[in-house]
């Protein structure tokens, strides 16, 4: 009997280490995954109320975060390309580049964006270097597509099954309880992880707005040739931007500042620097400091430390990457809760509750 238990431990030993290994693999997908489950779990829940299935809710919560993004990902991207094309036939930035870059040469002129044009352009050989450089970095470019929709959808399906089983996983852990132990850390966690990470998607929202009105009222004070465009859309990018860790923002308002320091360039203005400079200013210290260090620690948790989370924000994208911004807290929240709930009671210590008569039974049992 004992060698069998030994073999089916064996075997779920080995088990539990490839699935930890998995875990580990995909540990910046996973950890997205779980963000998005606490920062939608309520929205989730407010759908039961039309007594909707639960898968048809689940799609519906996934659709309504990604279709915004996507739309907003997409209109931003065509802008992009308008303006830069505007931009390009109006200075000369392609001719300079092309001195410098070699697989520029060759596109003095670009061609209009009509099949006919860009089939008669490739005949005449304008794009040959773009070619060969995509030719040689071809694998790079590859592995680094395939692997984000790889990312993409485990996010996308963890979250989903998150969404409709994470119950039927609670209730799994919740049978190994030990004088309710387990039970008691599990609904501290779960309550803990909802506000630190739904605070996340709060922060996202207050921090767009900070930032749709700080550019507005920084181009109301300045000249019409250093104003940010579209400050309403760069106002929301930049929130979603405070996702990204260490870098931030900076991927939004420090591209900003030179698109509108290029003209200002070419047109030899120099004075008009000064609005550029007051505009990093603003968006340096209102729309990315002040948020990041009052805002976000406040609208997290309930019962971790700000000290704490403060620092979990700082140090987890250092230490882990990209997803050190929701991994970090996770691991925080979740020690926090352990000492709180489990430790005292397996060290011996009092209980939080009093102890109950064998024949009482507690309201949450029902």
């Amino acid at each position: 009997m004992d060698e069998r238990r030994a073999v089916v431990a064996l075997f779920g030993f080995l088990v539990t280490a490839v699935i930890a290994y998995m875990a580990y693999r995909f540990v910046a997908a996973l950890t997205v995954a779980v963000f998005i489950y606490y920062s939608t779990r309520r929205f989730y829940r407010a759908l039961g109320r039309l007594r909707l299935p639960k898968r048809i809710r689940a799609v519906t919560v996934i659709l309504l975060l990604a279709l915004p993004l996507l739309l907003l990902l997409s209109y931003t991207l065509v802008l992009l390309v308008t303006e830069t094309r505007q931009f390009v036939a109006t200075y000369p930035v392609i001719e300079t580049a092309a001195t410098n870059v070699a697989w520029l040469e060759g596109l003095e002129d670009l061609p209009s964006l009509t099949f006919g044009s860009v089939v008669e352009a490739y005949r005449a050989g304008r794009f040959d270097a773009i070619i060969d450089f995509l030719v040689e970095n071809a694998a790079l470019l590859t592995s680094a597509i395939t692997g984000f929709f790889l990312n993409l959808f485990i996010v996308v399906v963890v979250s989903y099954y998150l969404l409709i089983d994470g119950s039927t996983f609670y209730g799994w852990l919740d049978r190994f309880d030990d004088d309710a132990i387990i039970r008691e850390f599990l609904e501290a966690a779960d309550r803990e992880l909802e506000a630190i990470l739904f605070g996340n998607l709060l922060n996202v929202i207050a921090i767009a707005l900070i930032g749709v009105g700080a550019f507005k009222g920084y181009n109301a004070l300045v000249p019409p040739s250093v104003q940010v465009p579209y400050p309403a859309l760069a106002g929301v990018l930049t929130g979603v931007a405070s996702l990204i860790p260490v870098v931030g923002m900076k991927i939004v308002y420090v591209p900003l500042a030179a698109a509108m320091s290029v003209p200002i360039v070419f047109d030899s203005e120099l004075s008009l620097l000064v609005y550029v400079a007051a505009f990093l200013a603003v968006a340096v210290v209102v729309v990315d400091t002040i948020p990041d260090l009052v805002l976000r620690p406040y609208l997290s948790g309930e019962r971790t430390h700000v000290g704490l989370l403060m620092l979990a924000y700082i140090f987890g994208p250092v230490i882990f990457g990209f997803y050190g911004l929701f991994f970090a807290p996770i691991v925080v929240a979740l020690g926090v809760t352990f000492a709180h709930t489990a430790l005292p009671r397996l060290l011996g210590g009092e209980d939080v509750d009093p102890p109950l008569s064998p024949d009482q039974r507690r309201l949450d049992e029902f």
